[in-house]
């Protein structure tokens, strides 16, 4: 059997990932002999190869999940062999084999032509990005099925305010149904965002601009000491850097502009505009927007298996150039 999960959300595929991965230990191989997870990125062709025709031990069933085969570029002459096996039909019958891509668009000849086929099998599965409606749908259902509630305009907000990153509404929900017994309100939520977007993230987005590489490097230690994770350090640098990027858009063709009237314009909160002006008016747009671009490389690279959180936030830190 072929199962082929794909798309750019990649919170929601990993999430059907593990369910498929749970369900198939609790099912078929309690004692975890038979389930084996490899990024093809990290692993040579012969290793996968062998994993995927491998036999079951003790069990009737085995489960092989590959990570960004048809991303991973030393892997481009081996796929002729996948799609190959996969025309005649010559994996074993027994095997259950997992092709997981934090992507849709791939870069290879054979990388498209082995998703093409993998996009047809009957159990494949796309996670498109979510928008508009969907999103708040996710977020409703999300904090309903972990036993929270919420009122409309505070859904609003969230959704308004995060987009698409589900990794940090996943987040931001946790947080929120333990700040809050009750129904969360648009006040809990912005009070909430409020205290996380706090000096400490806007001082460590000022010493990212400014190429202050040590001084970045010990905020990031700090942070992680308050305990925060690496996931939402840079999620929140993330949207930090896309609301600064917006702004100084705007201020390119308006410098006159207030912060309340920027905050309307944008849609954003009036307290993160307020604390975001000054590195407007600090930084250039090219400045801004190099950094940004710096930081969907790495948020990529990230969701597709090619390297940690933690490790690749230093790697960008450390190739932020001084100003």
């Amino acid at each position: 059997m072929i199962i082929f999960l794909y798309g750019k959300d990649t919170y929601r595929s990993k999430q059907q990932l593990k369910k498929m991965v749970d369900k198939f230990k609790i099912d078929r191989d309690p004692q975890g002999y038979n389930v084996v997870e490899l990024d093809c990125e990290k692993e040579d062709s012969g290793k996968i190869m062998s994993e995927v025709l491998a036999t079951p031990f003790l069990a009737d069933k085995r489960m092989t999940v590959l990570k960004n085969l048809l991303s991973a570029s030393q892997h481009k002459d081996f796929l002729v062999e996948i799609i190959v096996r996969i025309e005649e039909n010559r994996f074993p019958e027994e095997n259950i084999i997992i092709f997981w891509e934090g992507n849709d668009t791939f870069k290879t000849k054979n990388a498209k032509t082995l998703f093409e086929k993998l996009k047809k099998e009957k159990f494949a599965q796309t996670f498109p990005e979510l928008k508009g409606f969907e999103i708040s749908n996710w977020i409703k259902s999300e904090i309903v099925s972990r036993g929270g509630k919420i009122e409309m305009k505070a859904l609003n907000f969230l959704s308004s305010n995060f987009g698409s990153d589900m990794w940090l509404l996943s987040t931001l929900i946790n947080q929120l149904i333990s700040y809050t017994n009750e129904e969360i309100n648009l006040s809990d939520v912005q009070k909430f965002v409020e205290e996380k977007v706090d000096d400490n993230i806007f001082n460590l987005v000022d010493a990212i601009v400014a190429g202050q590489k040590n001084k970045a490097f010990k905020m990031i230690r700090k942070q992680y000491e308050n305990g925060e994770d690496a996931q939402f350090i840079f999620a929140m640098i993330l949207r930090q850097f896309r609301i600064l990027l917006e702004m100084r858009e705007v201020y390119e063709k308006q410098d006159n502009i207030n912060s309340n009237d920027l905050a309307k314009m944008l849609g954003l909160h009036p307290f993160v505009v307020s604390k975001s002006f000054a590195f407007v008016k600090r930084y250039t747009l090219n400045q801004i927007k190099d950094i940004y671009l710096k930081l969907l490389e790495m948020d990529t690279k990230t969701k597709t298996g090619q390297g940690g959180q933690s490790f690749l936030l230093d790697v960008f830190v450390g190739t932020v150039p001084s100003s």
